[in-house]
């Protein structure tokens, strides 16, 4: 079993930027993709990025590409997220997820989410 909480969240005007923690527990971290999937009001949960156990593949949206960045610190067990030139349409609440393989529709854990607000 593996539990995620996610930190760092907040309200950021557009253009600024932010950093999302997940920090998850048991000692088979390293030996999981991970992945940030987002969720806005109204709207269905879409991928953001993922990254592999080793951390030497990412992938990313179209829409948070070049803006973005995936990164991994597994004697840390901790996955972020750096989120630069926020726009009011990355608001959302964003969620981390944990897996042997991260799909479409995310991995086999999820944590409990953080809220990105972005004021324009």
């Amino acid at each position: 079993q593996v539990q995620l909480v996610e930190s760092g969240g907040g309200l950021v005007q557009a253009g600024g930027s932010l950093r999302l923690s997940c920090t998850a527990s048991g000692r088979t971290f390293s030996r999981y993709a991970m992945g940030w999937f987002r969720q806005a009001p109204g709207k269905e949960r879409e991928f953001v990025a993922r990254i592999s156990w080793s951390g030497s593949i990412t992938y990313y949206a179209d829409s948070v590409k070049g803006r973005f960045t995936i990164s991994r610190d597994n004697a840390k067990n901790t996955v972020y997220l750096q989120m630069n030139s926020l726009k009011p349409e990355d608001a959302a609440a964003y969620y981390c997820t944990a897996g042997p393989v991260i799909t479409t529709r995310g991995g086999d854990y999820w944590g409990q989410g953080a809220q990105v607000t972005v004021s324009s």
